[in-house]
């Protein structure tokens, strides 16, 4: 991870996860995929687990043709999809964003595409940043075939190019099921612009978004 100095900002009240203070990190310019993604006309979802919930919606919420982005927790069981029993690490789930999209407008390649160069470090090991445990792994859960094989082939075109100079360690997981998180989890970054976290390593993950995909870039976060 390429990261500038820490920031030392201790916030009263401020629990384990998503909430420490943390490094700003840089994007990686990661290629158009080399197998694309043929779906069916129709609303699709899709579902990432790259860290803490919060910035990953961000950045969906900011692309042309996604419609919905909800944070939530995936990769465990329904009764402890809770948050405080998710931060304890041995729940087996990760947080994670259900999006719903439009392949007319944004095909799931290049959701993969944008996943990677800006909403994650997809070489941090059951960690992303400041945020530690297995609730924070990368993650891709596709839900069906296509998406299976489109993902397949894109982590094999990214480990082959080797952009990060470390070993990619993004897992492809089966679907176990997608719990929202709290309400006031959803649209995080809509609601509470000017928190430490969000300000310090949420907000430059959408500005990257803004800068290396303009195509894609839509300046109104849509809510959840």
């Amino acid at each position: 991870m390429r990261a500038a100095a820490a920031f030392s900002i201790v916030v009263a009240g401020m629990a384990a996860a998503c909430q420490q203070p943390a490094f700003a990190e840089g994007a990686v310019a990661t290629p158009a995929a080399a197998v694309e993604a043929h779906e069916a006309p129709g609303l699709k979802t899709a579902i990432f687990a790259g860290g803490c919930f919060w910035g990953i919606e961000a950045v969906f919420s900011h692309v042309k043709g996604v419609t919905s982005a909800v944070s939530g927790y995936e990769g465990g069981a329904r009764d402890t999809a809770q948050y405080e029993r998710v931060s304890d690490g041995d729940t087996g789930h990760a947080e994670s964003v259900r999006i719903i999209y439009d392949p007319a407008v944004v095909r799931y390649d290049q959701l993969l595409r944008i996943f990677f160069a800006v909403g994650t470090d997809p070489t941090q090991l059951n960690r992303q940043g400041p945020d530690t445990g297995t609730q924070y792994r990368n993650a891709l859960v596709p839900l069906n075939v296509e998406q299976s094989r489109v993902a397949a082939g894109y982590l094999a075109q990214l480990k082959a190019l080797n952009l990060w100079h470390r070993p990619i360690v993004t897992a492809v997981e089966p679907n176990r099921g997608f719990f929202p998180a709290e309400a006031h989890h959803q649209d995080f970054a809509l609601h509470n612009p000017d928190h430490p976290y969000i300000q310090q390593w949420d907000a430059p993950k959408v500005a990257a978004l803004h800068r290396l995909f303009p195509a894609q870039w839509k300046p109104a976060f849509t809510p959840g």
